[in-house]
């Protein structure tokens, strides 16, 4: 591979050269999911060292244009998917919508009390109990968000046992009779927390998506779910619709 000619005696950093020539690249012929050259191959092309490959490759990392998967090499992402926040909003069916496979794993599932917070917006008293679900999603095999859920456990006292995955709110429709519509979304940026970074495949600091949610019964208005979700900001933009 020819070598690139850049400005070794100029103003602007090496990496910094790199990092917009390969930017360029990527707008003008590389498509989502391409594997980008490895950082040796790079690094001849450009005539540089590897650490200065690698920090050119970490901007647009930062930038949201390439992701790096462990054992396989860096890629380019696709653009942002839209995932849509409305009354009703369901994530397999967002994905779906958009022609992705939607998964999910469940990460943990137990009772826990009801503290702050949780026990505020779900309109409990301290330490009643809740039932705590953990899980993973994920669109074609790809980490997309980590969701905490918290349920008041006195309605629906056979989740714990009987929920194993899948569409948590289609769950509770076609089992329970409940339909569950989302009242309020609270959006904020921050650092990925506890072993969020390492579910989500992405660098500690980078930050998440979060969305505060509270889903209420359609029926009495009860509050039946408190969620919090971290997404992937590289890989999804929120579309708030009334």
């Amino acid at each position: 591979m020819s070598l690139v000619a850049l400005q070794r005696n100029g103003g602007e950093a090496i990496y910094s050269q790199i990092a917009k020539l390969l930017k360029e690249e990527i707008a003008s012929f590389l498509t989502p999911g391409e594997r980008l050259p490895s950082e040796n191959e790079l690094a001849e092309r450009f005539g540089v060292n590897r650490h200065t490959v690698r920090r050119a490759v970490e901007d647009l990392i930062a930038a949201g244009l390439l992701e790096r998967r462990h054992g396989k090499g860096t890629f380019v992402l696709d653009a942002p998917a839209d995932y849509v926040l409305g009354s009703g909003t369901r994530f397999t069916e967002n994905f779906e919508s958009l022609g992705k496979t939607a998964s999910s794993r469940i990460l943990r599932k137990l009772v826990i009390p009801a503290r702050g917070g949780v026990a505020n917006r779900l309109k409990l008293a301290e330490n009643d109990p809740v039932i705590w679900i953990e899980s993973l999603r994920l669109a074609d095999d790809q980490p997309i968000c980590v969701i905490s859920h918290f349920l008041p456990q006195r309605p629906i006292p056979e989740l714990l046992d009987e929920y194993h995955g899948g569409s948590l709110h289609e769950y509770l429709a076609v089992h329970h009779g409940l339909k569950l519509r989302r009242i309020e979304s609270l959006v904020s940026a921050a650092l990925p927390q506890g072993d969020d970074a390492s579910l989500l495949g992405m660098p500690q600091n980078q930050p998440v998506l979060r969305v505060k949610s509270v889903n209420v019964g359609e029926r009495d208005g009860t509050p039946l779910e408190y969620a919090l979700t971290r997404f992937r900001a590289d890989r999804i933009q929120l579309r708030i619709n009334p």
